[in-house]
This record gives structure tokens, C-alpha cells and sequence, in this order.
């Protein structure tokens, strides 16, 4: 259950077409290239991407969206931030990013990245699932928004 949502940064970001990044934690090498280009992409065309960005490959991706000017929300399954990661501060002072709370646990886990997930999913225009199988714990949101699903030729 989410107990609440906390917003620190540029709230008008949730008005845009927002394009929901989710990848599983087992990705092959060939993949992860072909996602760095998609990210390229976007940064490129100033799309809005939204992520947890937790998982190594969604990590890389963040990095590479702060470099450019695009918006980002990055929607944490914790408690929000004490002290902004010294890689955001920059992306917060242009107005460009969002970070959102939707959660008050101290850490994320898995029931907290299921919740924050599910909360991606429901508010996306558009949703790139990478390297989800039967196995994954995204599979279920996989079938679940189906509708919403974006592909990228990889």
C-alpha cells in the first residue's frame, strides 16, 4: 500500500507525454548497447523518461538522460532524499527533473519496487519494458499494461 507521495523538483513534468523506463536485472550486452542508443535518442529529442532507475542498466540510462536537457522523473520506492545526490543537484536546478517518494520505508524492497512499478505503469503514455521474461518480477506488469507498451527494434 502506498502510505503517501512526496515531490521535490518541476511538478509541471507530470503534464508531459511521459515514456516509463523499466529493465529487468539480467540483460545481455547486446541489449544494454542498443538501450543506450534508444536513451541517446531521447535525450536528443527531449522526451520525458520516467524510471525508478534502479537496476544497473536503468542507472545507465539516468546517466546518460542528465547529460542532455530533457525532463526526468525518477520515482523512488522509498522515503525521499535527505541529502539530493550530488548527479541530480544539477538536472533540479534547471527544473528539469522530478523526484518523486512513493513510499515511507526507510529502504526500498521488493514490495516497495512492485508498488512504485505498478505507480509507473499507471501513469505512463507510453511503457519500454527491457529484457522481461516469465521470470521477471515485471512480467506481470508487462501483461498487465500491455496497451501501453512502447518497442524499440533491439
Amino acid at each position: 500500500m502506498i502510505v503517501h507521495t512526496q515531490y521535490l523538483g518541476n511538478q509541471e513534468l507530470l503534464k508531459l507525454q511521459k515514456t516509463v523506463f523499466l529493465a529487468s536485472s539480467n540483460i545481455s550486452s547486446e541489449t544494454v548497447l542498443r538501450v543506450y542508443d534508444w536513451a541517446t535518442d531521447m535525450r536528443s529529442r527531449r522526451e520525458c523518461v520516467v524510471s525508478g532507475f534502479n537496476s544497473k542498466l536503468e542507472q545507465d540510462v539516468l546517466h546518460f538522460l542528465l547529460k542532455g536537457s530533457q525532463p526526468i522523473i525518477l520515482v523512488l520506492a522509498r522515503r525521499m532524499y535527505k541529502v539530493i545526490p550530488k548527479e541530480l543537484q544539477k538536472a533540479l536546478t534547471q527544473n528539469r527533473l522530478l523526484i518523486v517518494s512513493v513510499s515511507n520505508a526507510a529502504r526500498q524492497s521488493k514490495n516497495t519496487a512492485m508498488m512504485r512499478n505498478k505507480w509507473l505503469c499507471e501513469m505512463a503514455d507510453k511503457i519500454l519494458f527491457i529484457g522481461v521474461t516469465e521470470q521477471s518480477s515485471l512480467y506481470a506488469l508487462k501483461v498487465a499494461f500491455n496497451n501501453k507498451q512502447k518497442s524499440i527494434t533491439l
